[in-house]
């Protein structure tokens, strides 16, 4: 079932979510939802608080990123042909590298795309949809992708990255996006 994408200035966005069990209520059911949520909006990665949840669960699928792109550009990245998987109770061991540069969007706040600079690598302790741990190290794009969706778990959005000049500058715009004057090809709900 596709699920509608909570828009910028919902307080669940801002709230650090909670670790859960494996007898979280239609887990399975809540994954599968998100899988096709994402995919049903042109997403990369899709965090539960996108869909109203304040839990520490996200979905990433880097390797769309790849498949249009020349050989000879994504040769450029380290995580060729990238990752497709699901992240439970995620916490970020270290990171690692130099900070480099990459223009970001995010569902919940359409239309905006911004130059974020984040760390080349990160390591990062998980559960699967099995539940099983692991503690693995992502690089390039995919871990990009895994640090903005691990920031809504944290309550973070990559608009906090901008310098104060830049976010005012996009405070009318934003503005717009939490009262829904806003036009996009898939569900969203606004904030009361």
């Amino acid at each position: 079932m596709i699920l509608p994408i909570v828009a910028y200035g919902a307080e669940v966005l801002r709230k650090v979510c909670k670790d859960i069990t494996p007898d979280y209520p239609n887990l399975d059911k809540l994954i599968a939802d998100m899988w096709e949520t994402m995919y049903s909006s042109n997403g990369v990665g899709l965090a539960a608080p996108q869909i109203n949840k304040d839990i520490r669960l996200f979905v990433v699928d880097s390797q769309q990123m790849f498949e249009n792109m020349e050989e000879e550009e994504a040769s450029m990245y380290p995580d060729v042909p990238g990752t497709k998987q699901v992240f439970i109770n995620a916490h970020v061991e270290e990171l690692a590298g130099d900070d480099w540069l990459y223009n970001e969007g995010c569902l919940s706040i359409p239309k905006i795309r911004e130059d974020i600079a984040r760390a080349e690598e990160v390591t990062i302790r998980y559960m699967d949809e099995k539940f099983n741990e692991h503690v693995k190290t992502f690089d390039g794009i995919t871990a990009r992708v895994i640090l903005h969706e691990y920031d809504h778990i944290d309550g973070k959005l990559f608009i906090d990255y901008l310098k104060p000049l830049k976010r005012k500058l996009l405070k009318g715009k934003l503005d717009d996006i939490s009262r829904g004057k806003i036009s996009v090809d898939y569900k969203m709900v606004f904030p009361k």
